[in-house]
């Protein structure tokens, strides 16, 4: 076997790989070898059927099977013995040909190919050491809990019968539906006697507003589209329709903050049902600090590292994002215009942050391999109890998607991988604590956590 380096350029690497024709055959005379004790033929009896007459069967067969395991014993090789470590899969080329692809594999002549792929760069690492970010951090006030009580006694007031007029923001419905796409219906997409609180945005986006002005006993075709990042992948972006019948309309009463609200929400008295408030935004407010710290520490990192991206990589990232931006204008109906921008403009600005993704990405892994970090399978485990709580109801359909799903468990490695690394670097880096307010502290959340 001889193998030539033929492009060395940047993160490209290209090999010429030649095996001998010999060497095929005598890989797969083995092959046939081991198949004749295994295999069963009329007319002969196990183990006993003629080397040539199997060739005669099953010989392009063999040999297609041992020219795919040569070239990917042969790739792995490469790699190995190169030290490299690959940005994606190697692409191969072989014989493209009629002719010699046909004499390659009925054995007559040298397999010849190419693989060719890109290697991850090198990257020096900062010292985190040198690293300057600020941790915003903000305390509950007595204004922040009386919100809270306002917003729990909404959702917790009672509901009267409506005795006449159409249905309202903050009505609570009750409906029917069977929904469809194309005509036909689909599973989950049938409902009887489901609660709609109208403007409570809980179903799919237009879904309610399509329902406002409504009455009781009035049948209505609710058309949405399923989001782009909807759990089911059978779903996602799919335009749908919705026969939806109103059983009835209830309109919303008044809620007393007061001794009575408390123990109905589980509370022993007024100042307990503070205090378990108080905790909430706490926790609230932590994570929002936790991810205004993390983005000043991923800017500190993009800026000081610099090195040449996979093509690959970038351009696989660019590809899912400019989907899901794409599918997101086709989802509200509008342009690139609508805007404020061009296509033009809008690719290069995804483009720019792909990039930043894929080098911030490369950084952490190489800080996390360096640091030895590892995900536990009880971090993962929890991390599916915690994504199936945020599907009440169908708790037991999202933990078998993650059980039958290796990719999608992949998913929610990814960003465990991550935190734990933003951690490890923090405990390194030079971190002050800034009070600020509420107002600041979740101010441009929804830019951040796009960026």
């Amino acid at each position: 076997m001889q193998v030539t380096a033929t492009v060395s350029e940047g993160l490209k690497r290209e090999f010429r790989v030649v095996v001998p024709v010999s060497d095929l055959a005598a890989r797969a005379e083995a092959r046939l070898d081991d198949l004749k004790g295994r295999v069963q033929i009329n007319g002969f009896r196990p183990g006993k059927v003629p080397t040539a007459h199997l060739k005669k069967l099953y010989g392009r067969a063999v040999l297609a099977e041992t020219i795919e395991q040569l070239v990917g014993e042969t790739n792995q090789k490469i790699v190995e013995d190169n030290g490299f470590k690959l940005a994606m899969q190697p692409e191969v080329k072989l014989p493209e040909a009629e002719n010699e692809a046909k004499a390659v594999f009925e054995g007559t002549a040298d397999l010849d190919y190419t693989v060719a792929f890109e290697v991850l760069p090198t990257i020096q690492l900062a010292d985190f050491k040198g690293i300057k970010v600020e941790r915003p951090v903000a305390e509950p006030t007595e204004a922040d809990v009386q919100s809270m009580l306002e917003t729990m006694a909404k959702q917790n007031r009672p509901f009267e019968p409506k005795a006449e007029g159409a249905a309202a923001d903050g009505d609570r419905l009750t409906i029917s539906f069977v929904g469809t796409i194309d005509g036909e219906a689909f599973d989950g997409g049938t409902a009887d006697g489901i609660q709609l609180e109208l403007g409570s945005k809980s179903f799919i986006p237009g879904f309610e507003d399509q329902l406002l002005g409504a009455k009781a006993g009035e049948e209505r075709l609710v058309k949405v589209t399923f989001p782009t990042n909807y759990m089911s992948e059978k779903l996602a972006g799919k335009d749908a329709e919705f026969s939806v019948t109103v059983n009835a309309i209830e309109q919303p009463g008044e809620r007393a903050i007061d001794e009575e609200f408390a123990k109905m929400v589980g509370f022993e008295d007024m100042p307990k049902l503070k205090a378990a408030i108080t905790e909430r935004l706490k926790g609230e407010y932590a994570t929002a600090s936790r991810r205004k710290v993390k983005r000043a520490l991923l800017d500190a990192l993009d800026e000081k590292h610099a090195f040449d991206l996979p093509k690959t990589l970038v351009d696989q990232e660019f590809d899912s994002v400019w989907r899901q931006i794409t599918q997101d204008l086709e989802g509200r109906g509008k342009t690139f215009a609508d805007d404020d921008t061009t296509e033009e403009k809008a690719r290069e600005e995804y483009r720019k942050i792909a990039e930043r993704r894929v080098r911030l990405g490369l950084v952490l892994a190489e800080i996390g391999e360096k640091a030895q970090i590892k995900i536990t399978d009880d971090e993962v485990t929890r991390a599916v109890v915690e994504r199936a709580r945020q599907f009440p109801g169908q708790e037991q359909l999202v933990w078998e998607y993650y059980r039958k799903t290796p990719e999608a468990l992949a998913q929610l490695r990814a960003p465990i991988f991550e935190e734990k690394v933003v951690d490890y670097i923090l405990e390194l880096a030079d971190v002050t604590e800034k009070p600020v307010t509420k107002d600041d502290l979740f101010k441009d959340n929804d830019d951040e956590e796009e960026a």
